[in-house]
C-alpha cells in the first residue's frame, strides 16, 4: 500500500460528535418514545463529511465506559461534568450499530480516551508520511496538529493546520500542552495554574518557553512584556507540581499498543438491508426513503445531502463562484434579470442586528440555485474597491423591490423589510419566508436559523459570521470585512435560502392544515409586525428615573433585612453562598437537587420554601426587584431611538412552541402585572401629545377555547350566557346557588379552572390551594362530575397525542411532542401536560394573530395618523388612538377581534383607556 494515502485518512472523535451533537440539536424521539436526536446529528455529520472526503481509510473513536488512567492519576480528572444524562445513554449502541451498518470501522478502547486512540494513530500514520485528517470540537486535539495532521471541526467545517493552530490559541501546536497545562481546563478539571489566563500563558510560552523552562527560569518572567509579568513569578512558585500534573493530564498519548494501525482502517461494503431496518426503527424517513430505493434497485440516491427526518435534498452549491456586482453594467443586468424571475431571493447584510440601527452594506440576491450575487454598497475599511453609490443603487432598485410580482423569498425577511423601510423602500410580494415554512412544519424539530436549516435540509454548512468577522469585541461589523471573503458569505445566504424554500415548500404542500397556517396567518403577519415594530412606543424616561431610585432604596434596604435575617452578610448573588446559608446554616429542606447534586436555589424552590419561610421569601422579592430595575426601569431609557424617540422592540414568530409570539429588546410579554412595581413600569407606556392609550383585551380565551373544544354543555352554557365562568364553576363544584357562591369559592374554582387546563395534578391544586391533597382530589373528580365533556376531551386528546406524536389547533397548527413516548417517566408526563394546553394556547396565539389582520385590514381604510397599533402582549392588543376618535374606534377594534375566529362560544373583547397602558388595561 502507498504511504501517500489519498484521500486522506480520517480520524472522526466519535464522543465530541455525539456530545455535540446531543446538546445542540433539540430532542427528538420516534414513535416507541426513544431517544434519536443525537443519532440523527452524528449521523448528519458522518454522511456530510464522506461526502466532501470520500476516504479510503477512516474510523470512528468513542470514549469507552468507566475510568481511565488519567483518574488514577488524579480522582479529580473531569469531576465537574455532571453523569451521562439517560437520554444520550440510551442512543448510544444504536448509533453504533447505524455506523457499523454503515461500513465504517468503530474503535473503543478500554482505560484511555478516544482523544489518546486518535493520537496514536495519528502519530503512526505521521511517521509514514500518511496525510490524516481528524475530526472533532475538542481543542486539546490541536497538540497533533504537524505538517501531515490537521483538524477539522464538522460544525462549521474550519479546517485548522499548523499556522491555523497558532492564530486560534496564539501558541504553535508543539506547545498547545504547555498552554493548557497553565490556563487549566474548567471542562476537564485540569487545575492549571491558578491567576494564568490566555494573554499570560502566551507570554510566558513565548517568552521563555515549555513548562520545564519556565519553572526553570522564574527570575525571567518580570523581565516579559505582558500585564502582570512582574510579580508572576511569585504567584506561580508554589504550583510547579499542579502545573506538571496538570500536564501529565493534557498530554494526548502517541504510544499506546493497538492491534490495528491506519493502514488497516479501511470501510467495508455497507449492509443496506441492516440499515433499512435502523432508519425504520428509529424513524429516519429519508434515510429510509433512499435505502428503500437502493434496495428496489433504482438509481443509488446521494446519501450526504443529509437532513432531517422530514426532508433531504441533494443541492449543490456554487461558493466561489458568486458574482459580486461593483459596475454599473453588471447592476443592469442584474436588475433585468431579476425583473424577468418569477421568484428570487433576496438578503440584506448590514452593520447591526438592530433594524432601527443597522446601516445598509450591501444586498444579495439569487434567481435559482447556482446563481447568486453580492451587491456591496457600504464597505468602508482601507483599501476597500470602489462601489456603486448606495443612494442611487437604491433610487434604481426600488421600482423593482416594490414591485409585488415577482415572488420574494427571505430567511426572516421582516428584518429586511425594516431595514430597507429605513431607507425609504416599501419591499413587496413578499411570499415566501423560509424561517416560517419550518416553523410551521414543526415548531420543535429544529432551530429556525439559516445555519441550522441549511444542515438539516440540505446537509449543508454554511459559511459562519464569526469565520469571516471574527469573535467577540474584537469581532467586525460587515462593512469593516474584506470584501473577497463577505461577497462569497453573503451570496451564500441568498442562495441557501431560494435552496431551502425548495426544499421546505413541497413538505408543506403536502399538507394542507399546515400550509394554510402559513399562508393564512403567519405570512400576512409579516408586513403588520414590521410596521407594528417601525411604529414603536412612546415612554415616559422620567418616571422609570424616578422609579429606579425607589427600586434602588428597596433592594438596598431588602438586602440589609436579608443579611439580618441570615445572623451574617453574605452575597446574594452567588449560589454556592445562598446554598451555605439556606440549607447549611439554616437548615430549611432541601426540596430539589441540581444535576450535580448540590440542593437547588431555582425561582421554583425558593418559592416553596417561601410559603413557609420569611428568608426565601425576602430572596424572592429582592431577586424580583433587581430584575426590574435592571430590565426594564434602568434600561427602557436607554433603548429610546434618536431618530423616532420611541423604543421599539422585535417581535418574534418562530420561537415558542405554541405559535404564541414573543419579543426581545425590550421582552414587553415580561412586564409582571400583579405587582404595584410591574403596574409602575407600565405607566411608563404613554401616549403621544393628542392621543389615548387603548387596551383590548380577550375575556378567558383559553377557557372559551376548552369549552370550544370539549364540547361540554355545561361549559359551553355558562359562556353562552354570559356567566362569570368561575362563579359557575363554584356552584358546580360546591354544590351551591350562583347567588350562594363565596369570594373564597371563587377564587378556588378559578385555580381549579385553570390548573386543569395547565394539566394540574391533586398534589399540584392542594399546593396551589392550601388544602390537603385529597380534598383537592376531592374539587377535581366534582369538576369532572359537572363537565364530562372535559375529562373526555383530555383523555382523547393524550391518546391521540401518543398516537400521532402532535395536537392540533382549532385552526390546522400542529404542535409536535417529541417527548409524548419518552422513556423518562417525567419527560412524558410533561409532554401529557403540554398535549392538553398546547391546543388551548396554540388557538390562543392562532387567535390573536387573526384579529392583528383583521386589526390591520380595519387600519388601513382609516383615516391616517388617527390610530396605531403599538404593542401585542399575550391576549392583549395595544394601539394610540387621536382622542377624538377613541369611543368609535374601540367599538370597531372589538368587533374586529371578537369576528376575527368563530368558535361554539361567543369570543368577548374586553377594552380599557388611559394616559398610559396601566390606566388602559
Amino acid at each position: 500500500m502507498s504511504a501517500d494515502l489519498t484521500p486522506p485518512l480520517i480520524l472522526i472523535d466519535g464522543s465530541s460528535y455525539l456530545f455535540r451533537a446531543f446538546h445542540g440539536l433539540p430532542p427528538l424521539t420516534n414513535s416507541k418514545g426513544q431517544d434519536t436526536g443525537a443519532i440523527y446529528g452524528v449521523i448528519n455529520m458522518l454522511k456530510s463529511l464522506l461526502n466532501e472526503y470520500n476516504p479510503s481509510h477512516i474510523a470512528v473513536v468513542f470514549d469507552a465506559k468507566g475510568k481511565t488512567f488519567r483518574d488514577e492519576i488524579y480522582t479529580e480528572y473531569k469531576a465537574n461534568r455532571p453523569p451521562m444524562p439517560d437520554e444520550l445513554r440510551s442512543q448510544i449502541d444504536p448509533l453504533h450499530n447505524i455506523i457499523r451498518a454503515m461500513g465504517l470501522p468503530i474503535i473503543v478502547e478500554p482505560s484511555v480516551e478516544a482523544d489518546d486512540v486518535i493520537g496514536t494513530l495519528a502519530h503512526q500514520a505521521s511517521q509514514q508520511g500518511i496525510d490524516t485528517l481528524i475530526s472533532t470540537g475538542d481543542k486539546d486535539m490541536a497538540q497533533l496538529v504537524n505538517k501531515h495532521v490537521t483538524l477539522i471541526n464538522t460544525m462549521n467545517n474550519q479546517v485548522m493546520d499548523v499556522a491555523g493552530v497558532e492564530e486560534k490559541f496564539g501558541v504553535p501546536p508543539e506547545l498547545i500542552i504547555d498552554f493548557l497545562a497553565l490556563k487549566g481546563d474548567k471542562v476537564d478539571n485540569i487545575p492549571g495554574v491558578p491567576g494564568i489566563g490566555d494573554k499570560s500563558a502566551q507570554g510566558l510560552l513565548k517568552g521563555i518557553g515549555g513548562i520545564d523552562a519556565i519553572y526553570a527560569n522564574l527570575d525571567k518572567i518580570a523581565d516579559l512584556d505582558f500585564r502582570g509579568a512582574k510579580t508572576l513569578a511569585k504567584k506561580m512558585a508554589p504550583f510547579e507540581e499542579q502545573a506538571k500534573l496538570s500536564y501529565q493530564l493534557a498530554t494526548i498519548k502517541l504510544d499506546l499498543k493497538l492491534d490495528y494501525e491506519p493502514t488497516t482502517l479501511t470501510p467495508t461494503t455497507k449492509n443496506t438491508q441492516a440499515l433499512a431496518e435502523l432508519f425504520a426503527e428509529y424513524e429516519f424517513k429519508t434515510w429510509s426513503r433512499q435505502i428503500a430505493s437502493e434496495l428496489a434497485g433504482e438509481e443509488n440516491i446521494d446519501e450526504s445531502a443529509s437532513s432531517s427526518a422530514s426532508s433531504q435534498s441533494d443541492t449543490t452549491f456554487s461558493q466561489g463562484e458568486y458574482q459580486t456586482i461593483l459596475t454599473q453594467e453588471a447592476l443592469d443586468a442584474w436588475v433585468a434579470k431579476l425583473q424577468e424571475a418569477s421568484i428570487y431571493a433576496i438578503d440584506t447584510e448590514t452593520t447591526n442586528v438592530d433594524y432601527m440601527q443597522a446601516e445598509l452594506v450591501g444586498l444579495s440576491f439569487c434567481t435559482q440555485v447556482g446563481e447568486a450575487a453580492y451587491l456591496p454598497l457600504g464597505h468602508d475599511y482601507a483599501g476597500a474597491p470602489d462601489q456603486l453609490d448606495r443612494q442611487k443603487v437604491l433610487a434604481q432598485l426600488k421600482p423593482l423591490l416594490e414591485d409585488p410580482a415577482p415572488k420574494k423569498v427571505g430567511q426572516h425577511i421582516k428584518y429586511d423589510i425594516n431595514v430597507l423601510a429605513n431607507y425609504g423602500i416599501s419591499l413587496r410580494g413578499v411570499v415566501y419566508d423560509t424561517m416560517l415554512e419550518s416553523y410551521v412544519l414543526n415548531s420543535v424539530a429544529s432551530r429556525h436559523n439559516m445555519d441550522a436549516l441549511a444542515l438539516a435540509h440540505l446537509g449543508h454548512s454554511t459559511i459562519a459570521f464569526e469565520d469571516i468577522a471574527g469573535k467577540g469585541a474584537k469581532q467586525l461589523t460587515f462593512n469593516q470585512i474584506a470584501l473577497e471573503q463577505a461577497a462569497p458569505y453573503a451570496a451564500e445566504d441568498a442562495e441557501v435560502t431560494l435552496a431551502l424554500h425548495q426544499a421546505l415548500w413541497p413538505q408543506l404542500e403536502a399538507l394542507d392544515d399546515v400550509k394554510s397556517i402559513y399562508q393564512t396567518i403567519e405570512q400576512p403577519l409579516i408586513p403588520v409586525l414590521a410596521k407594528m415594530e417601525q411604529t414603536g412606543v412612546l415612554i415616559d424616561s422620567q418616571q422609570l428615573a424616578q422609579q429606579s431610585q425607589a427600586l434602588a432604596q428597596r433592594i438596598m434596604e431588602l438586602e440589609q433585612a436579608v443579611h439580618d435575617e441570615a445572623g451574617e452578610p453574605f452575597n446574594l448573588g452567588s449560589t454556592k453562598q445562598l446554598q451555605h446559608i439556606l440549607f447549611e446554616k439554616m437548615a430549611l429542606p432541601v426540596v430539589k437537587k441540581t444535576p450535580k447534586g448540590a440542593p437547588s436555589t431555582s425561582e421554583d424552590v425558593l418559592q416553596e420554601l417561601a410559603l413557609e419561610y420569611p428568608l426565601p421569601k425576602m430572596i424572592m422579592e429582592y431577586r424580583g426587584l433587581s430584575k426590574l430595575k435592571n430590565t426594564y426601569t434602568d434600561k427602557l431609557p436607554k433603548m429610546i431611538h434618536h431618530r423616532t424617540g420611541r423604543v421599539h422592540t422585535s417581535y418574534h414568530q418562530a420561537v415558542t412552541a405554541t405559535g404564541r409570539l414573543s419579543s426581545t429588546d425590550p421582552n414587553l410579554q415580561n412586564i409582571p402585572i400583579r405587582t404595584e412595581e410591574g403596574r409602575r413600569v407600565r405607566q411608563a407606556f404613554v401616549a403621544r401629545e393628542g392621543f389615548t392609550i387603548v387596551a383590548a383585551d380577550y375575556s378567558q380565551i383559553e377557557l372559551r377555547i376548552m369549552a370550544h373544544l370539549s364540547g361540554d354543555a355545561g361549559l359551553q352554557t355558562a359562556f353562552a350566557t354570559g356567566k362569570d365562568i368561575h362563579a359557575a364553576t363554584a356552584a358546580e363544584v360546591f354544590g351551591v346557588t350562583l347567588d350562594e357562591v363565596s369570594t373564597e369559592q371563587r377564587r378556588s374554582a378559578k385555580a381549579i379552572n385553570f390548573g386543569l387546563i395547565y394539566g394540574m395534578s391533586a398534589f399540584g391544586l392542594a399546593k396551589q390551594l392550601g388544602v390537603p391533597r385529597h380534598e383537592a382530589q376531592h374539587y377535581m373528580d366534582k369538576y369532572f362530575e359537572r363537565y364530562p365533556g372535559v375529562l373526555n376531551y383530555m383523555e382523547a386528546t393524550r391518546e391521540n397525542a401518543k398516537q400521532d406524536g402532535y395536537v392540533s389547533t382549532v385552526f390546522g397548527r400542529r404542535l409536535y411532542l417529541p417527548d409524548i413516548k419518552a422513556s423518562n417517566g417525567a419527560r412524558r408526563k410533561g409532554a401529557e401536560r403540554a398535549a392538553i394546553n398546547a391546543p388551548m394556547q396554540g388557538t390562543a396565539a392562532d387567535i390573536i394573530k387573526l384579529a392583528m389582520l383583521a386589526v390591520s385590514e380595519w387600519l388601513d381604510k382609516q383615516t391616517p395618523d388617527t390610530v396605531y397599533m403599538i404593542m401585542q402582549v399575550h391576549d392583549e392588543l395595544v394601539f394610540e388612538i387621536k382622542e377624538q376618535n377613541v369611543e368609535s374606534y374601540i367599538e370597531d377594534i372589538k368587533h374586529c377581534m371578537e369576528n376575527a375566529a368563530s368558535l361554539s362560544v361567543p369570543l368577548v373583547v374586553e377594552a380599557g383607556k388611559g394616559k398610559n397602558w396601566d390606566e388602559a388595561h
